[in-house]
């Protein structure tokens, strides 16, 4: 089952349940969150289903959170962390030692209301030179940290500005349309196993793909529950917590986005998310 955050032609905006190219709203669905709480989320959503159905054309898909807080997790991937090397050669022993311990690295990337859905810009920083798309398999906890669903995510990143300096993480990451979602939630029921899940990025300059890659979260150096329980560790979250868990597939150090560029991002059991650049 895969839902979604939608504004009708009204305006109005509601959750409902993506079937094919139509969506069928939630009756007394206030949230995604309220959903997601539920002990039965596919059966509760089963109940509360109306007989109408919205033709997809007809309606915006919205980033698929609410009051979550997002966070996300970082070198996770052994590509990724031969990424994160290559950007700070001072710095490279820190991230091998990331990668190799116990503690996961993770730091917060973003408020709900700054998230950007399907169809949404996303941003570079106009104070740097090297930015990339980081295509990432997002899991939606409820308040009980329980894995309910799974999106898709794009955690954009300044290279540059972290390579100067590992400090400088929260600029290089947290910044206006730096974090895309969507476009659905799929229950965790309905999903592939983990280590089945394909993901695959795809970028466009002037029509014509300038980069692509894939992976699969098979290639993750943890677990999710282990990135999940490190980040409930003396840490509540009243709305639930969205957590992006790391990128496999990173451009090398030739690359860099530009302003008008459009990023494709494909997983396996949810779907694609595409932003353009600005």
């Amino acid at each position: 089952m895969k839902l979604v955050k939608f504004r009708d032609s009204s305006g109005s905006v509601a959750i409902g349940v993506l079937d094919g190219e139509h969506v069928r709203p939630i009756q007394a669905a206030a949230s995604l969150a309220e959903v997601l709480e539920q002990r039965e989320p596919a059966a509760w959503v089963e109940q509360h289903m109306t007989g109408s159905r919205l033709a997809l054309a007809d309606v915006e898909l919205l980033a698929p959170v609410d009051r979550q807080e997002i966070w996300a997790a970082g070198v996770t991937y052994r590509r990724s962390k031969s990424a994160r090397m290559e950007e700070s050669v001072g710095a490279a022993v820190f991230y091998d030692k990331v990668y190799e311990a116990d503690r996961p690295e993770l730091f917060f990337k973003a408020n709900a209301w700054r998230v950007v859905g399907p169809g949404g810009p996303v941003r570079i920083r106009r104070d740097s030179r090297w930015n990339v798309p980081e295509p990432e398999l997002a899991l939606m906890l409820n308040s009980r940290l329980e894995l309910v669903a799974f999106t898709i995510g794009n955690d954009m990143s300044s290279r540059d500005i972290e390579g100067e300096n590992p400090l400088y993480l929260p600029q290089a990451k947290v910044y206006d349309g730096s974090c895309a979602m969507g476009p659905c939630l799929t229950l965790a029921a309905a999903m592939p196993a983990p280590d089945a899940i394909g993901i695959r990025l795809a970028i466009a300059r002037g029509g014509r793909r300038v980069f692509e890659g894939e992976t699969s979260v098979g290639q993750m150096a943890r677990s999710l529950a282990d990135l999940i329980e490190y980040l409930g560790r003396d840490h509540s979250f009243s709305d639930g917590a969205c957590l992006l868990t790391g990128t496999g597939i990173v451009p090398g150090a030739d690359f860099t986005l530009a302003a008008g560029d459009q990023v494709r991002i494909e997983i396996d059991g949810i779907g694609e998310l595409v932003n353009p650049v600005i």
